[in-house]
Formats: C-alpha cells, structure tokens, sequence
C-alpha cells in the first residue's frame, strides 16, 4: 500500500516539475524594441500670468459724431458710409432761410444803430460848442444864471444820449455776430480727415441740437477696445505688449499695444475700459471683432513643447520615458499656448522626460536611444 502511495507522489511531482518549467519557458521577457534618432527634453516649471481672454470692437484712436446745434430742416447730405472726407469739408447742410433772413435783419439793425450814432456824436458836439460859448458870456455876466443852466443841461442830454446809442451800436454789433454765427450753423463740417462710418439723416429730415447726424472716424492708426474687471487693473501698465486675434482677418496672434486705461469705472459693471494700439493690418476695418489676451497675477505653471503633443481624436497626450527610457503614453489636459509651449494643467510634472515629434509612431513599449 506505501509502494502504491510513494508511486503517486512521485508521477505528481514529475507534472509539476514539467508545469513549472513550461511555465518559465513562457515567462521569458521578450527583448525590447529600441528607437533611435528622437529628441527628448524635459517638461519644465514657470512663473506664468494668469491669461483672461477678453473681447471687444476696433475703432479709430478718435472719432466725432456730426450734430447741429440749431433746429433746421436737412436740406443735403454730400456724403454716405465709407467715403473719405478731409478736414473743413461741408458734409451737411441745413435750410438756411431762417438764419439768411436774421443776418439781413441784423446788418439794418447795425446800419440804422450806426446813423444814430453819428446824429448823435453831431448833436453832442455841438451841445458841447453851445455850452462852452455861453461860459464865455456867463464869466462876462451878460447872460443870466437860468440861460447857462439850460445850455449846460441840453449839452449833458446830448452825452447822454450819445452814449445810449453807442450802446445801442454795440449791442446791434453783438445780434449780427450772432446771427452770422447762426448762419454757419447750417453747414456741417468735417472737423478732421477721414471716413464716413454712420450716415443716420437724409435730406427733408428734421435736425435738432445734439442729435448725431453723421459720425466720421479719423484717418491712421486703428485700436481694440475691450472692458476688463476691476481685479485686473493692476496687471495692466501703459505700453504693456498684448496679442490680439482679429478672428475676421486671421487665427494668428499680432502685438498690441495697451495705449490707454480709462481711469474712471463703468458704474453698473465695475469694469475698466482699457484701448490697445494696433499695428498697421492690410484690410483691418473699424467695427471688427476681436480678442486679447491679457495676463493677471503669476502662477507656476508646467510647459512643455507643442511638437511633443500627439492627439488620439478629441484626448491630448505625451510619450513620456521612466528610469530605463521605456516609453509610454501619458494622456494630459493641456491649458494656454505660450509661444512654441503650451501649458500641461494635469497628467505631468515638471521634469518628467517626454518624446518631441513622434508623430505617429506607436512607442508604447519601446526603448527609446535619444539624439545626442
């Protein structure tokens, strides 16, 4: 009975023994594909700002909205949207037969104040001529007290009324500069060179004192004006480069310029206009949409170099190497391009290897010999 049972023992420990060698011959690590001829660099750790993106309008550095300052009926408007215009050049006029009427009424007024003024200065001299022989004759005694009184009064009458109507004079002076100042009111003016951006009165129209007519931007240098929060504003300096996307032209960034922030706040929103300087753009027109990047407070953040980043659909990643240079796909959440980086918000740590430009090589596994 023993011999039976030692029997068994032994056939079982035989099997095990072939098991046990099959499975190590199957556990053989199989050797490693090795790549060569790859960048490798490290993804490294900044101070970055913290970037808003904020949108707004491009306008002219200056602009004038054209309005009369009398009522008046438009009776011509020379010019539409987009067309140029230089400085003084007539773009409305009004019906001026109001304003012709008072200044012919003011030059009469002026003209019938003049003759008064001479029939009085005559009247007043000789007033004066009178009252100067009659002292002769009062220091001779041969006229009475009574007949020196009189003449000195008509003389005193005759100033008095001289000055009346010089006064008169001036004031008549005074409505004719008016009325001619009326009477300029009926052409409007371009009071700089540049385009027409909003035509809003067509002939027949009725004008009224402070009601934009036309508005005219002027010519040169154009600017994006966009709102920020009040958190911002002490990251904003004057002179501060900032890259502006105009979406309608191009996706490519081009440098602005902060050339002002508007001290004062907007009441209801609290936010702060800030105007950023544009540089010379073939096509760019005022009234475009667009978009600036302006930086906050400074954070540290994880950067690495576009080229390393591979795509799989919607899902970012990078080939990153341990200790032994084995390759593997780390999936990662990527934030703001900065130049040829971008941001790595999660999934990487700064100083972690990765693999630059590996387009669509699958690396998984591989041992990667990088480019000396």
């Amino acid at each position: 009975m023993n011999r039976s049972v030692n029997r068994w023992n032994i056939a079982v420990v035989g099997v095990a023994l072939i098991l046990t060698g099959c499975e190590k011959k199957q556990s053989k690590p199989m050797p490693r594909t090795v790549v060569t001829g790859l960048t490798v660099v490290q993804a490294h750790l900044e101070q970055m700002p913290d970037a808003v993106d904020v949108t707004g309008s491009v306008h002219a550095r200056e602009s004038a909205a054209i309005a009369s300052q009398i009522f008046g009926r438009v009776q011509s408007v020379s010019v539409h949207e987009g067309d140029p215009v230089y400085a003084g050049q007539v773009l409305i006029a009004l019906d001026d037969a109001q304003s012709h009427a008072d200044v012919e009424h003011a030059h009469a007024i002026v003209a019938s104040g003049d003759q008064q003024v001479q029939a009085a200065e005559a009247e007043a001299s000789l007033a004066r001529s009178t009252l100067a022989r009659y002292q002769i004759l009062r220091d001779r005694k041969t006229i009475s007290p009574q007949e020196f009184d009189e003449v000195e009064r008509r003389a005193q009458v005759a100033t008095y009324k001289l000055n009346a109507v010089q006064s008169q004079l001036k004031a008549a002076y005074a409505s004719e500069a008016g009325a001619l100042a009326g009477a300029g009111y009926t052409r409007l003016s371009a009071p700089f060179a540049g385009i027409v951006t909003a035509r809003k009165a067509d002939p027949g129209a009725m004008a009224a004192p402070g009601v934009p007519l036309l508005e005219v931007e002027k010519s040169g240098p154009l600017e994006l004006d966009v709102t920020v929060d009040e958190s911002m504003v002490r990251s904003i300096q004057k002179d501060l480069s900032v890259p502006v996307v105009i979406s309608a032209l191009s996706a490519t960034p081009v440098q602005g310029r902060v050339a002002e922030l508007v001290p004062a706040a907007e009441s209801t929103s609290h936010s702060f206009l800030v105007k950023i300087a544009l540089p010379p753009i073939q096509s760019l027109r005022s009234g475009m949409f667009g978009s600036a990047r302006l930086g906050g407070s400074l954070h540290p953040a994880v950067l690495v170099p576009q080229a390393a980043i591979v795509t799989h659909g919607s899902v970012s990643g990078v080939w990153t190497l341990d200790s032994d240079n084995i390759a593997s796909l780390r999936y990662v959440t990527l934030g703001a391009k900065h130049a040829d980086d971008v941001q790595v918000l999660s999934g990487l740590s700064a100083g972690e290897s990765v693999v630059l430009s590996p387009q669509d090589r699958e690396l998984g596994g591989s041992k990667i010999k990088a480019r000396q």
